[in-house]
């Protein structure tokens, strides 16, 4: 049991790398939703920019870091090091001359004022250019570097917006003509997050920049040319999954009447942060797990291993999922600071129960990264991106953000759905269905319970109870599996 156990402290480490940052980040969003801060409508804003982040960094890193893991242990590690650090360097820059260039057509197009999209533009080519640095640290090995990067990164990211959202008005008005007040700019809000989040990704680029003055700067043309085939539907996929994750901010801005986007775009942005907790899990569990799947493919006993992985990362979120809800009024007061947002609140469980179901979907996702089926991964991740848009597009117009939580939910749900039957035939694995959906089952049912019906959700007592007796089940039904792991070396 001692690969349980390093791939536990693996994930541990990664987690800690995705859970501090993000949570650090999660601290900004009671500043963003503070009225004093910032309006409703400058936050929603802020969301319709950052779901255009999303989206193009999916495109600037096309797949390639995924096909950097998926040759680094099968090819020359040098070469493939030096090959995908060279095409995401140049296309890193043919994008930034490009965007800059075109830059008051994207303002045009989008209705985004163009400072925000020079801010953006840079952002976007600054985090492409550490993405091939990073894989480097976590196939070599070293997630306590990378950690420490990352959640350098968010800290200063941190900082920053508290400075120049908090302190500098204040210091500004305080020491008039002083050098303070001649950087603050009145009603700059929105411009100084952008601000903040460029300072950091470009400190981050100078920490990592020694992975190119190190680099021997090799091209290999025809390994890049397999590593594109690989990448390429990864990039579809990405392309398909950032749309299935922010589109919805987009296309809410767009279909809706702009004063009830205003309001609706930034409520929706807000309640679905309480959704980060099962984001993390999610995301860290992935950072781990992927090289670990590429690692021990040839393994005999490799479908049994991730078998089980997948069922104890159901158990896991599944009390995530539970917990979360029980207690979502209670985060809902510390997180999300004004009443205004809290009327989409009742999105929470659906996207919460969403994002379980791309965690559950990503560990199903092993058959075809593992047989070289990537175009399948981009397939079934357009049916999904399909789904959305579709469903988007009818439900907006009626119940407007609850038809987003719905599109989430049912995107996903089909994904991980066509994900488990394809893997069956691809490259069958054991999963004990009958427990993960046992489990899953419990969850969502107590949840909704909790919930929506309304005494149950004031009282609490329901909630606390439907978690011990959730967790009663699961010690009764993974004793001895439990017991096996913590025993053996």
């Amino acid at each position: 049991m001692s690969l349980y156990k390093n791939l536990f402290k693996q994930t541990a480490i990664y987690g800690i790398a995705t859970v501090v940052p993000r949570m650090f980040s999660f601290i900004l969003t009671p500043l963003y939703t503070d009225a004093s801060v910032m309006n409703i409508a400058e936050y929603s804003k802020v969301q319709v920019i950052f779901s255009w982040l999303v989206l193009f960094n999916v495109v600037l890193a096309y797949g390639m870091e995924t096909a950097f893991f998926r040759f680094f242990h099968s090819d020359n590690k040098k070469a493939v090091m030096s090959t995908s650090t060279i095409s995401l360097f140049w296309s890193s820059l043919l994008f930034l001359s490009a965007a800059l260039l075109g830059r008051n057509y994207l303002e045009k197009l989008s209705g985004i004022d163009v400072e925000y999209i020079t801010y953006t533009i840079w952002i976007l080519v600054l985090d492409a250019l550490v993405i091939i640095p990073f894989s480097r640290l976590r196939a070599e090995g070293r997630p306590v570097f990378y950690a420490l990067i990352k959640i350098g990164n968010v800290a200063i990211n941190l900082g920053l917006n508290l400075f120049f959202l908090i302190s500098l008005p204040k210091l500004a008005a305080q020491h008039p003509g002083s050098f303070l007040s001649s950087i603050y700019v009145h009603d700059f809000e929105v411009g100084y997050i952008f601000v903040a989040n460029l300072i950091s990704s470009l400190t981050t680029f100078l920490i990592l920049l020694p992975h190119y003055l190190k680099l021997s700067w090799h091209f290999n043309s025809e390994l890049w040319k397999r590593m594109m085939v690989y990448a390429l539907p990864v990039m579809v996929a990405g392309i398909a999954f950032a749309i299935n994750e922010t589109f919805d901010r987009i296309l809410l801005d767009y279909l809706l009447p702009a004063a009830q986007a205003e309001k609706d775009v930034g409520a929706y942005g807000a309640c679905y942060k309480l959704a980060l907790f099962m984001t993390l899990f999610a995301t860290a569990f992935r950072l781990g797990i992927e090289p670990f799947f590429f690692s021990h493919a040839k393994n005999e006993n490799a479908p049994q291993t991730y078998a089980l992985i997948t069922k104890y990362f159901v158990i896991f979120g599944s009390a995530i999922l539970l917990c979360v809800v029980v207690f979502a009024d209670v985060l809902k007061i510390l997180f999300i600071r004004s009443e205004e947002y809290w009327e989409a609140m009742t999105v929470v469980p659906l996207i919460i129960l969403a994002n379980f179901f791309l965690g559950i979907y990503h560990n199903l996702s092993v058959w075809y990264k593992l047989s070289d089926k990537t175009k399948m991964g981009a397939y079934i991740s357009i049916i999904g991106a399909v789904v959305t848009l579709v469903l988007n597009f009818v439900l907006i117009q009626y119940i407007s953000y609850v038809g987003s939580a719905i599109a989430t939910i049912c995107a996903y749900g089909t994904m991980m759905f066509i994900s488990y039957r394809l893997g069956n035939k691809y490259y069958p694995i054991p999963y004990d269905v009958k427990k993960i959906c046992l489990y899953l089952g419990l969850s969502v049912t107590l949840s909704c319970l909790s919930f929506y019906i309304q005494i149950f959700r004031e009282t609490y007592i329901f909630g606390i109870v439907s978690l011990m007796v959730f967790m009663f089940i699961i010690y009764k039904g993974e004793k001895e599996t439990l017991q096996k792991i913590l025993k053996r070396k």
